[in-house]
């Protein structure tokens, strides 16, 4: 017998997520690798004196899932202790979120900032119960007069403030709204204290930024959080210059620094695939190609653990705060929203937009670019493959990230050039109920086809964009399988339910796509890296109403065990 294995994992029920969806019932692991996949008899002969053995006893045995799109650091640092947990269910009503201020001002020296994420305008129950009520900053007046506070909502892109914070960033009735940003002004023409897309920035490029060493132990406790998720790999969807007033300075050019300084020192627990982001909300072309001298990672860092792969641009915005670029209006307001990038025209931005693609293709980078509305999808669709053809790349793999309602023409362009969507069936899930009064009951059933896109042949990803979910995939594979809301249960789209195959494939082999890294992790397969993840049960006999309460039992990364849980 050649030398023996370190560990083998029996007994399972092995899902390989190969071409062939393939199961087996065992796996072998030596230096890292996978060197068997199969039969308990002929894997267990691969057993040797100092070989751990594990009997799964029916579990299931997964790849190690790769999140694709989550902000591993601005998660670390919008938890506590960093931040306010101000999400439901932790939070149910605008009084609990008061609530929850008036306790931290307790604690926090007095003209400090108070800061926290997570508030949904579709989980408050003073909004429920009257919809023309939204959070004002009079709200949080009431309980800090002196402390500036600034609340990020779950998808950070809307800040919510009180009036010292205003008061500090000198924004009154005279205030315009930047480009690509909305200051809210109330009936009585003052500001209400909610900011919307590049707004924002006016109040969190106020709030001090966390250093690096706090970013290294966010980035350590998001990493073992993950673990915990059966995660071995993610990406850090932008962090750069153009992302020091996002979720709290997270996507800022110091997490990269904290990611480097993690992965020199041997401390970062995870594959992480980064996209640059040289340009804030509202940028141009010119503030791309300024942002991208000299940001990367290192030559002396292990590229299978740490690399930088792309760049990130935001498009426009997002549908539940209406400024996803839309072809038809708008239900409520009526409005159209728009490009969130440098222009005073519709034809300026797209024309900018388009230009800001051509330079990061050209470079050599792939691209993922933050897209919602149907409109904007169009165009940043058609700005890549104008980009490919002044400059042909056969494999740069561009996606859309979130890419709502990507349309059938899209899908069939994106599918033509192996370009791909990166979806969030847990932001879904969260808001299903909300989109119907924003969009009309038949654009907010189409929101994220994902059915469609697999069948257009497009290598769908899926992601929690953590923190704007939490990285429970099992709810997300869920989502996908059932299509039904949170709040109600209600099914938005049947007929964008797709399979267990298709849904574990986004998590699995087509994100190491992706990462242009499917020849070495992704699947179960001899000669892969040991990334692997293991249920608390059978996942295949479960009904997917409960695969979210299905507890991850063990984590392995590059065949070391990361994760083991107690009593399991």
């Amino acid at each position: 017998m050649s030398q023996p294995a370190d560990l083998i994992l029996v007994n399972g029920d092995v899902l390989t997520v190969d071409a062939d969806f393939s199961v087996a019932q065992a796996v072998a692991v030596r230096d890292g690798r996978i060197i068997a996949v199969g039969g308990n008899a002929e894997i267990e002969a691969l057993a040797g004196p100092e070989t751990r053995t594990i009997d799964l006893a029916g579990r299931t045995l997964l790849p190690g899932i790769n999140d694709s799109h989550l902000h591993g650091a601005a998660w670390g640092l919008t938890r506590p202790p960093f931040a306010l947990s101000v999400g439901y269910p932790a939070v149910r009503s605008i009084a609990d979120i008061a609530e929850t201020v008036r306790r931290a001002t307790e604690t926090t020296p007095e003209g400090e900032w108070i800061t926290g994420l997570g508030w949904d305008l579709g989980y408050l129950d003073e909004v429920l119960a009257d919809q023309s009520r939204r959070p004002h900053h009079r709200d949080l007046d009431a309980v800090s007069p002196d402390h500036p506070v600034a609340l990020t909502d779950f998808s950070a892109h809307m800040l919510w403030v009180n009036a010292k914070a205003l008061e500090i960033a000198g924004i009154t009735r005279e205030t315009v709204s930047p480009p690509g940003g909305v200051i809210e002004i109330g009936a009585d023409g003052e500001p209400t204290g909610i900011l919307k897309e590049a707004a924002q920035a006016l109040v969190q490029g106020l709030i001090p930024i966390a250093s690096v060493e706090q970013r290294k132990e966010a980035i350590r406790s998001a990493v073992a959080a993950l673990h915990a998720e059966g995660i071995t790999s993610y990406t850090e969807p932008g962090l750069g210059p153009g992302g020091t007033q996002i979720l709290g300075g997270g996507l800022s050019t110091e997490s990269l620094d904290a990611y480097v300084e993690l992965a020199r020192a041997g401390e970062l627990g995870a594959r992480v695939r980064v996209l640059l982001l040289p340009a804030a909300i509202g940028g141009s072309a010119e503030d791309l190609v300024a942002g991208l001298e000299g940001l990367g990672v290192p030559e002396d860092i292990d590229p299978d653990l740490l690399s930088v792969i792309g760049v990130k641009i935001f498009a426009d915005g997002v549908p539940p705060n209406e400024t996803a670029w839309m072809h038809e209006p708008y239900g409520s307001a009526g409005g159209y929203g728009s490009l969130c990038v440098h222009g005073a025209t519709d034809a300026l931005q797209e024309a900018e937009l388009r230009e800001m693609i051509r330079h990061a293709h050209a470079a050599g980078y792939q691209l993922g670019v933050h897209v919602t509305g149907d409109r904007g999808i169009d165009a940043v669709v058609d700005a890549f493959v104008a980009a490919n053809e002044v400059h042909p790349r056969p494999d740069a793999r561009h996606y859309l990230i979130h890419g709502d309602f990507v349309s059938a023409e899209s899908l069939a362009k994106l599918a033509a050039h192996g370009y791909s969507v990166n979806m969030n069936p847990g932001i879904k899930w969260m808001t299903a109920d909300m989109m119907d009064d924003i969009l009309g009951k038949a654009r907010s059933e189409y929101q994220w086809p994902v059915r469609s896109a697999v069948e257009a042949g497009v290598a769908v990803c899926s992601s929690s964009d953590a923190p704007i979910t939490e990285p429970n995939w099992r709810q997300a594979v869920a989502a996908m399988m059932l299509r039904e809301s949170k709040a109600t249960g209600r099914v938005s789209g049947p007929d964008q339910c797709v399979d267990l195959e298709s849904a574990l494939r986004a998590y699995t082999v087509n994100p190491a796509r992706q990462d242009f890294a499917e020849s070495w992790k992704g699947t179960v397969e001899v000669g892969k890296v040991a990334d692997l993840c293991v249920l608390g049960g059978d996942l295949r006999a479960t009904d997917p109403h409960d695969y979210a309460a299905m507890p991850v039992d063990l984590t392995v990364l590059g065949g070391k065990v990361v994760y083991e849980r107690t009593g399991a």
